[in-house]
């Protein structure tokens, strides 16, 4: 397995959570990653749903026990910029970090950078874009503010999509 950071360097997919390096391939050839392993977890949608509705719209069992994996690649796709950092752990870019949340299956979303970088007064508008990438997949988003008023997504599968 690769180290969520993006990188794939074990030679498998891996989303970009914001927490490795920059995703080591050409801008390019990452997008086409990207949109196979998305097209893969929308085939995956497709085959394991049972209930009515859009099957697209509703996060499958894989997502829901990997959801920071299932979060991130859906951001990602979306267009949504990862946050990136070095080998020593400094951001390197801004953009967002998914990690686990506090309830199971749901996930925490923060719009981090470099220090002075100006990630601070972009989380609002960016963090509203996460969610709006993520509402139509099923996905709940809710805007939080946290310590030293600092925003931050908490995202699960949307009440109709738990089972």
């Amino acid at each position: 397995m690769a180290d969520g950071g993006g990188t794939g360097h074990r030679g498998g997919f891996e989303a970009a959570t914001g927490d490795g390096p920059v995703p080591g391939r050409t801008p390019g050839e990452r997008a086409a990653e990207v949109r196979v392993a998305f097209e893969g977890l929308v085939q995956i949608r497709r085959l394991t749903h049972t209930g009515a509705g859009d099957p697209a719209s509703v996060p499958a069992p894989w997502e829901r026990q990997r959801p920071v994996r299932a979060v991130a690649l859906v951001l990602e796709a979306g267009g949504l910029a990862p946050s990136a950092v070095d080998a020593e752990g400094r951001r390197t870019a801004t953009g967002y970090r998914v990690s686990a949340g506090e309830r199971p299956a749901s996930v925490r979303v923060e719009w981090l950078g470099p220090p002075g970088g100006g990630a601070a007064a972009d989380e609002e508008r960016a963090l509203g874009e996460c969610a709006a990438a993520l509402a139509p997949l099923g996905w709940e988003a809710l805007l939080y503010r946290g310590p030293r008023r600092r925003r931050f997504l908490e995202a699960e599968p949307a009440p109709e999509a738990r089972r």
